[in-house]
């Protein structure tokens, strides 16, 4: 039995109207996937990137990417067996950038409305190793149906999925009437939190 420190950053505290809600408030929330591209990882990003240790094509990536980008019903990308708990499959992707980074680095940047379970990465990894064509992208779409996925890609491990930020309805945020314009401070720190582990 020991103990755990954490630390954490409380960057600031402001009010809200009732009508904020930190999920359903958000009209866009962006999301990076970092991807290493060469034949061994960096041991020091090992757990933060996706290994692939083919060699990906970036600019077959970035037309595909692009055919994701308005308004789709993604019932094709979602997850059987996690069910997403979506009750709503359509969704507007505003953007979705194929970037290369400093060495065999690249990271795939989505912005939208709202994401399915491990949605489009594992099609264009596929489409990146030209293991597939990338026309494949719209015709998936169009079927809405998980199986027809399953034929070209496998999912793509989550826990390299990181976001970044989320854009809020801006009436959300306006303060209400009777609290003060400024927030409450930045940067207080809450240095101690320890609770058992085994």
């Amino acid at each position: 039995m020991g103990s755990l420190f954490l630390t954490s950053e409380l960057r600031e505290l402001a009010a809200a109207t009732p009508e904020f809600h930190a999920r359903f408030s958000a009209k866009s929330k962006v999301y990076h996937y970092k991807i290493y591209n060469d034949s061994i990882v960096n041991p020091f990003q090992c757990h933060y990137v996706y290994h692939s240790s083919y060699k990906l094509n970036t600019a077959a990536m970035r037309e595909p990417a692009r055919l994701f980008i308005g308004k789709h019903d993604f019932s094709a990308f979602v997850n059987v067996s996690h069910n997403d708990r979506v009750p709503d499959p359509v969704k507007t992707t505003y953007r979705f950038d194929v970037i290369e980074l400093l060495g065999p680095s690249m990271q795939l940047e989505v912005e939208g409305s709202g994401f399915l379970y491990r949605q489009q990465v594992a099609l264009l990894l596929q489409i990146g190793k030209q293991a597939i064509p990338a026309d494949i992208v719209p015709k998936i779409l169009a079927t809405r149906d998980r199986r027809e996925l399953a034929k070209y890609a496998l999912s793509a491990p989550p826990h390299r999925l990181c976001l970044v930020s989320v854009k809020y309805n801006e009436e959300h945020l306006r303060l209400p009437s009777e609290c003060p314009t400024t927030s409450f401070g930045k940067y207080h720190t809450i240095s101690k939190c320890t609770f058992p582990f085994y």
